[in-house]
This record gives C-alpha cells, structure tokens and sequence, in this order.
C-alpha cells in the first residue's frame, strides 16, 4: 500500500509536467495545446491535491489562452493585436515555467484561478 502512494505523485507530476511541455511546444505547433488541454481534463480528479491545482490551473491556461489569441486576431488589423500576441506568448511562458517550477518540488500551484500569473 505505502508503495503506491510514492508512486501515484511521482507519476502525477510527470504528467503536470508534460503538460506544460505541450503548451509551450504548442506556441510553435498549435495542436500540442489541445492535446495538453485534454490530457488536463482526463487526469483532473485522479491525483493528489497538489496535482489537481495544476490541473485546474492548465485547465484555465487553455481557455484563457483562447481569448486572448482570439482578441490579438481581431485587433490584428488595427495592429494592437501583434502587441496583444506578444503579451500572450509571454503570459504563456510565464505561466507554464512557474507552473513547472512548482510541480518540480510535487507543491500545488499557489493560485491556480489567477488569470495573471
């Protein structure tokens, strides 16, 4: 019994981990989003605590994302959207770095409803 429960968080947190590997692959190639955002919702609700909050947290980067990539293409034509697209890559890095650096140490994310950082 004590066996899997030091198995279950390594194994969770390689997966919050690919994750946010897929994310930022997905700046490039924009499929690995869909897949990491699907992964995020398959594995929410299965894990530790500390787990779920980064689930909840990539969850919330996918549809966040979403709007954001939507409003830059909309002002796109009036050119503030290159500056909106600029803000959403860094927004993106951003979140997925701290995201891993929490997930590293198997700590939940501090605030996985944030719409910042």
């Amino acid at each position: 019994m004590s066996g899997d429960n030091t198995v279950r968080p390594v194994s969770s947190g390689g997966t919050v981990t690919i994750i946010y590997v897929l994310y930022l692959v997905g700046l490039v190639v924009g499929i690995t989003s869909l897949i990491a955002v699907v992964m995020a919702y398959v594995n929410k609700g299965g894990g530790p605590e500390w787990a779920e909050s980064h689930y909840r947290f990539q969850i919330r980067t996918f549809w966040i994302g979403l709007l954001i990539g939507v409003v830059a293409l909309v002002l796109i034509f009036v050119l503030i959207g290159w500056f909106v697209l600029i803000f959403y890559y860094v927004w993106m890095i951003v979140r997925c770095v701290k995201g891993m650096k929490f997930a590293g140490s198997a700590e939940p994310y501090p605030s996985p409803a944030s719409w910042l950082w």
